[in-house]
């Protein structure tokens, strides 16, 4: 196989100055930019047309020790604070030591198989290629007709609905589309680690708002002094990961009224809102004057268990949707079309779905809060999600990221420490994250090991 490589000769870089080439992004400029600079300093750097073979004798005669260098990982400086994930580094130490992985949040059984049967069905009929942007209209439509039943809104599904790959996405798109650079955002600690990065992303400033055991109620007059002019936006998640509290009706009021006396936005991620035991969910957005300042975030990956589809949304009104909208355009553009069409099946599910899921949650949970209370720990309430918060401290380890590496390799169990889900990781060090979404045969193994090999101190 021949390539041809094609070189410039010094005058031609030079005519290729980004003044000379007003079309192109700002990155492509500095990259000729730099070409051009680089080729004032070696001028034999002259113009030929060569024929290049790909044969492995011809590819580089350069020595293979300095193909071997190791060079530095490279981030911008907005992410050099971001690691990889919790998720992913506890989810490898589980396969690394055969441990029960009751750290990350994804089901181990599968999703009901009447949305499986519509994703096929999809596939089958076509439905492959790129969906409109904000999603296909059948989605839309049940994605809004869901919001009316749970909150009484009834919302235009053409322009106040944008599907997105998953809810992570959704969270992407609304903090890039609506957040300038220096403005403030209001978070509740501890919270989902995307939160975080996606502001850094946004150039935003945070403030965090601690929400401390054993119920992790809102420290409403910290809340108070925390908003200033440049507040744009207080961001909350409830039914809330990692601790399973729910935001009671009365910290919900403070926080519309806030909103609306302070001209704030409310963003709200409400992926566990099926998944609610002791209370009932409430949507910010349908207390009186919030629907038109607040984003609602919610996807289909919790509720149906297929985390791996990423189907997610964001309901608002236009003049917020617009900014979703530009921002998801530019990140995903379309998310999966015969997923869509499934999740739209799913969406339609009766009642009797959520009412058994929820009975199915509620046995779950019970097997692992007995056997946690059981094994020494210290269990916080959960009233939604699927997630409960111990105190790990009556075991003598010195924070949660010794406790939990000594779990895994010594126990066989993974949990998560949430110490990365605060801005000042001293606030979560007593505390990990167990999981309930797996079957009862895991779960029961889990804390029969637990029983065996966990000894307080």
């Amino acid at each position: 196989m021949q390539l041809i490589q094609c070189t410039w000769t010094y005058p031609e870089m030079l005519s290729l100055r980004p003044s000379n080439l007003p079309t192109l992004s700002r990155s492509l400029r500095r990259s000729v930019d730099t070409i051009a600079i680089r080729s004032s300093r070696y001028p034999s750097f002259m113009a030929t047309a060569s024929t290049i073979s790909t044969q492995k004798e011809a590819v580089s005669t350069q020595d293979e020790s300095t193909q071997k260098i190791q060079q530095p990982l490279q981030v911008a400086k907005r992410l050099e604070k971001f690691k990889t994930t919790i998720f992913t580094q506890m989810s490898m130490l589980a396969i690394k030591h055969g441990a029960i992985n009751l750290g990350q949040g994804f089901p181990n059984f599968d999703g009901p198989e009447f949305v499986k049967e519509a994703a096929i069905q999809a596939i089958k009929d076509g439905k492959n290629q790129y969906a409109r942007g904000y999603g296909i209209p059948d989605l839309n439509s049940a994605v809004a007709a869901r919001f009316k039943k749970d909150t009484g809104i009834m919302v235009d599904p053409e322009k106040e609905v944008t599907v997105t790959s998953g809810c992570t996405e959704a969270i992407a798109a609304t903090m890039l589309g609506l957040i300038d650079p220096g403005d403030e955002v209001i978070l509740f600690a501890p919270f989902y680690d995307s939160y975080e990065a996606t502001l850094s992303m946004a150039g935003a400033k945070i403030k965090c708002i601690t929400l401390r055991p054993p119920d992790f109620s809102v420290p409403i007059s910290e809340l108070k002094s925390a908003i200033t002019k440049k507040t744009r936006a207080i961001l909350l998640n409830s039914p809330h990961n990692p601790t399973g509290k729910m935001f009671t009706r009365e910290e919900l009021n403070v926080i519309a009224s806030l909103c609306i006396e302070n001209d704030v936005l409310a963003f709200t991620d409400e992926v566990y809102d099926k998944l609610a035991f002791e209370m009932d969910h409430i949507s910010l957005a349908s207390l009186p004057g919030m629907y038109e300042r607040t984003v609602t975030m919610n996807s289909l990956g919790k509720t149906f268990s297929l985390t791996g589809w990423k189907i997610g949304w964001a309901i608002a009104p236009p003049h917020l949707t617009w900014g979703v909208r530009q921002a998801h355009s530019f990140l995903t553009f379309a998310t999966s079309t015969p997923m869509q069409w499934a999740a739209a099946a799913a969406l339609r599910a009766p009642d009797s779905y959520y009412e058994e899921l929820k009975r199915d949650y509620m046995a779950k949970k019970a097997i692992l809060v007995d056997g946690l209370k059981a094994v020494g720990f210290k269990v916080f309430p959960s009233s939604g999600t699927y997630f409960v918060v111990v105190d790990h401290t009556p075991f003598g380890l010195k924070d949660d990221i010794a406790f939990c590496e000594y779990l895994i390799k010594e126990v066989g169990v993974v949990a998560i420490p949430t110490s990365v889900f605060y801005l000042n990781p001293e606030d979560g060090k007593n505390l990990v994250r167990f999981t309930f979404c797996k079957d009862e045969e895991t779960l029961t193994a889990a804390v029969e090991r637990m029983k065996e090999k966990l000894m307080r101190k």
